[in-house]
Formats: C-alpha cells, structure tokens, sequence
C-alpha cells in the first residue's frame, strides 16, 4: 500500500482521532503534583492499552524511580533501522485556574483551536505519531521501520529519573535514531527543521533573616526584612538592560560564529511582532538578535518568589524567610554543573555581606544543550518530507527551550534525536488557555507517515554510516557541535 493511502485514511479519520486525543486531554497528569497521581495511572492505563490495541510487543511500563515510561515496540521491518518514538504524557500543573475561560482538562474547539492543558505540550503531537503507527500497522500490517515507542511521564518534572529508566532498559531501548514528538515549529509561515535546543538547569534558594516572622511595630526599621533582601538578591542577577550580571557564568559561554548567525538570520522573523503578541518589550542581552537571544544565548530567570504574608487583610510583620525558583537556559558548549554553580556562587556571595542566611536546592537534573547536524539521516529525510508538504525549502533552526531526553539518549545510548512535533510557538504552553491548532492536526498526519516512509528507504547499514559520518564530536560538556 503506498503511503499516500495511509495518508488519506488518517485525514479520513481526524474525528476519530480527535476523539483519541479529547479522552487523552481530560486526564489530569501533571506529574510534579502528588495530588494529580490518579490522572498519571489514567494517562498510563490510557496509553498502555492503545499500544496493545495497535498490535505491538513488550508493551510495559518502564520504571525508574518515579513516574514511569510507557513502552511498546515493534520489530518485523527486517534490515531496516530501528526507530524511537518519544513523547510524554504529563503536563504542567493548571494553576491559576481562574485565568481559563473554559477549564484546563475539558477540552473545548474555539475559533480552530483545541484549548485543554496538555494540548500543544505535547498530547496533540503524541497524538500524531501513535495514530501514524497504528495506521500503517491496521492498513499495510507493517511499518516502513522497525518501531520503539517511548513515552515519558516525568518531562514537565525535569525527567529526574530518565537516566536510571535508560540505564536499566538499555538493551531494550537499543535503536538507531529517535524522532521526538515534543520540540514543534518555529513558525506558522516556513516550514522548520529543529537541529537543536538549549539546556536547562533549575535551582531554589530561601534566605532566613531572623529566627521567627516578627511585628513590625516592634522590630519595624531596625532588623532586615527577607522579602526586602529577596528583591535585592533577584535585582542583582541581572543588569539594568536584562543581560545576566554573573561574570562567571557568562564566561563559560562561547561566542557566536559566522555561521550560526547567518544560520539563524535565514528564519524570517519580525521582532516587533514576536514582542507584540504578548504585549511585551523588548529586554535583555544587547549585540545579539531576538532569535540569537532566544536560542543561542543563555536566560537566567526567577520563576516564583513568595514569603511573608498574602492572605486577606493585613498582617503587620516583618517577614524572617522568603523563596525563589530560578531557571537557566544553557546554550550550546556551556556545562550545565559549571553555570548552575557560577549561580550558587553569585548567591553566596551577594548574601554574605547582607548577613542573610542562604539555603539552596539543586534538583541535580542539569541538561546540556543539544544539536543535531544536517548531514543525518534523520534531517535529510525530514528535508524531504517538508518539502514536499509544504512546497518550500526547510529552514535549520534551534528551539529557546529544551528537551531533555535530546542529550540524555545521546550520552547514553549514542542515539541521535529530530524534533518533528507540530505545536507552534504562539499556542500558550505552560500558560492558562494552552491550546493545538486543529490544522495542525491534518498537518502532523500528513507529515508523519511521509516522513517514516522516507527514513525505510535507508537499509540498516547505509543508515548507521550516515549516521555515523554525521556524528559530531562530544565535547567536554555534553553538547555537540552544530551546523
């Protein structure tokens, strides 16, 4: 059956699997919030029984720790590659729920847009590529590659257990490459290729500056006040421009080639617009482009930050402890465990002169930054696929955000990863009112099953050369090269 009839069933099928997708939005897996643990094993028992429905062998979960993998494999495209395709099952916690005009895990189609957490990151996308399986499965009884499916639950959580679930199943994961359902396009107008992201590295601090909350009538003008000690704390991470003010941390960072700024000068890309969408102005590092910024610079950014009193009323102290969660977006041939303590540094000695007292929390879940070269197999495939859905040339471009499990598979396993999901950059993820364009839905199944079927022209061992020649060399911190 040639892949143009896979192609019309799943578009002949977009309500039925509409309906796959509104069952799997309903169920609440926010992972980094025990109270949704029963919309976890919902979301587990949901997916596990599509993959055994769709015929495929070792269905199981992959545990490691903590919220585990679901997985599922098949293997009858004998001399072909194998490929892992990865998605994730949990989302962000809702909150604040009164900021959805419709609620967060019902959802609802509003002016061609799916609104329910979960919908772009990366339910819509995951969607996508089981449904593209199970087509080629039910229509052709085969698939163009073998096939490992692998769908993570602790994403949106910073996947603290990924590495030991990859270490225990190692010879279970075993494939020649993976395309990842979450990391989608850079834009709405030109076809993209993503070839890489950013790291990430996240700590939380609190600072203490007397043994108990105290009245500030008594106290009031004579001891320090941590939320006051807090502001100036956050105020010194940056400078007046937005750049980071951390020496340290900003030596780490190589500068910028020739190429990779013409690289990311060839997305066409209006600033005033991309600011203008969210009602923001333009702040940070100067030299550099928006997308330069965004994608090959470092961002150190507070998260949350709350102590003293909030409820209704008034409550006249003088607050003894305040938090912060910060988060640091590494860009390529920065070590992650050199910049997070480049921070820790900052902190310590920002707090000392104050007479503060400072504690730290380092969830030890770190990411380099990721690239993956144009040579691949995989970005050579890709380049045909949208080419030819699209009409138009593929642009190479890299995502401001990151996918863990780019750089974890890579180090351990040696796989390399194509972000090929199909959420846009205006879709409000993490955000209330998230929602997944209905287009593009039509858009990833057809998209998918075109790409699959370009990556089973490659038989096993011409695929491993090429993908060996296309392997950069690893460098001292975990990232590789681009370009």
């Amino acid at each position: 059956m040639h892949v143009d009839a896979i192609v019309e069933d799943l578009l002949d099928r977009q309500d039925e699997i509409m309906r796959e997708l509104f069952n799997f939005l309903r169920m609440p897996s926010v992972s980094t919030d025990p109270a949704f643990c029963q919309g976890m094993r919902r979301a587990q028992e949901f997916l596990l029984d599509w993959l055994n429905r769709m015929g495929l062998s070792e269905v199981q979960l992959l545990d490691g720790g903590g919220h585990p993998a679901v997985f599922g494999a098949w293997n009858g495209a004998s001399g072909k590659p194998t490929v892992l395709i990865y998605g994730h099952y949990d989302v962000m916690p809702p909150d604040p729920i009164e900021a959805w005009v419709t609620p967060p895990f019902e959802p609802t189609i509003r002016d061609g847009r799916i609104y329910a957490r979960g919908a772009s990151d990366v339910k819509g996308s995951t969607v996508i590529a089981l449904a593209t399986v199970a087509a080629f499965l039910s229509l052709r009884g085969s698939c163009p590659v073998n096939i490992k499916i692998f769908l993570e639950g602790e994403e949106e959580s910073g996947s603290p257990s990924l590495r030991n679930i990859v270490l225990q199943h190692k010879e279970l994961l075993q494939a020649e490459a993976m395309i990842s359902a979450d990391g989608g396009r850079a834009s709405a107008h030109f076809p993209t290729i993503n070839v890489g992201c950013r790291g990430l590295g996240e700590l939380e601090f609190s600072i203490h500056t007397a043994d108990k909350d105290l009245h500030s009538g008594r106290y009031g003008g004579t001891v320090r006040n941590a939320i006051h000690e807090m502001a100036r704390i956050i105020a010194s991470l940056h400078d007046e421009r937005g750049a980071i003010a951390i020496p340290v941390l900003m030596a780490g960072v190589p500068p910028l080639s020739e190429e990779e700024r013409l690289q990311i000068a060839m997305l066409p890309f209006n600033e005033a617009e991309f600011l203008r969408e969210v009602g923001a102005q333009g702040f940070g590092e100067t030299g550099y482009s928006v997308r330069e910024q965004l994608t090959l610079r470092p961002a150190l950014d507070v998260n949350g930050i709350w102590g003293g009193y909030v409820g209704p009323g008034s409550k006249t102290i003088i607050p003894n402890t305040a938090h912060a969660k910060l988060s640091l977006r590494i860009p390529p041939g920065q070590d992650p465990h050199q910049a997070l303590e480049a921070v820790k540094a900052h902190l310590r000695n920002v707090c000392s002169p104050l007479g503060v007292r400072l504690s730290i929390i380092d969830p030890n879940t770190g990411t380099p930054a990721f690239s993956l070269r144009k040579t691949h197999p995989l970005v050579v495939a890709a380049k045909k696929v949208l080419l030819q859905t699209a009409k138009l040339e593929p642009v190479l471009v890299r995502l401001g955000a990151t996918v863990p499990i780019t750089t974890i598979f890579h180090e351990l396993l040696g796989v390399q990863t194509l972000m090929f999901g199909f959420n846009l950059p205006d879709e409000d993820v993490h955000a209330p009112n998230e929602f997944f364009y209905v287009k593009s839905l039509a858009e990833g199944l057809t998209s998918w099953p075109r790409l699959l079927e370009e990556l089973g022209k490659f038989d096993l061992e011409q695929f491993r050369q090429m993908a060996i020649e296309a392997a950069p060399p690893q460098s001292p911190h975990g990232d590789t090269s681009h370009g």
